[in-house]
């Protein structure tokens, strides 16, 4: 079973507008959060991964499939590593949340879509649990 979990908001809509919530979303463990502004889906971004770090991620703009994987090695993960996949979207009002020990990749489906991240640590906290590998690991990004 897998570890990560989406948290699933609300969205009501009516003559006046749109709100979006997630009144479910707890903020105790969050530290910083910021937004990754992703203008070409060609590009794929990742992997980057945290040992001691965990991760929230809510797409706010656009649509986005990302993946992740358990790193069982952090000098040498094996290539052998199943990816878990998820589509996250503007659409919908969801957070992905990535417990520590997992490396993410994503990709953008549309033009200028836009990813906030909240994160468990603060920087330079962060930078110094930092592990990035080759984007052409563990998913054929050609067939997403």
């Amino acid at each position: 079973m897998s570890e990560i979990e989406v948290i699933k908001g609300e969205i009501f809509n009516d003559h006046r507008g749109q709100i979006s919530s997630l009144n479910s979303f707890k903020f105790g463990e969050v530290e910083r959060y910021y937004f990754i502004h992703h203008p070409d889906p060609k590009v794929i971004r990742g992997w980057h991964a945290h040992q001691f770090e965990k991760k929230w991620f809510q797409c706010v703009k656009g649509s986005f499939t990302m993946a992740f994987v358990k790193i069982d090695d952090w000098d040498a993960p094996s290539k052998d590593l199943k990816a878990e996949i998820f589509e996250i979207s503007e659409e919908t009002s969801e957070v992905i949340c990535l417990p520590m020990g997992y490396a993410n990749c994503i990709k953008a489906h549309d033009k200028d879509s836009v990813l906030m991240v909240f994160s468990g640590k603060r920087i330079p906290e962060a930078y110094e649990d930092s592990w990035r590998y080759d984007a052409n690991n563990w998913v054929d990004w050609s067939q997403i």
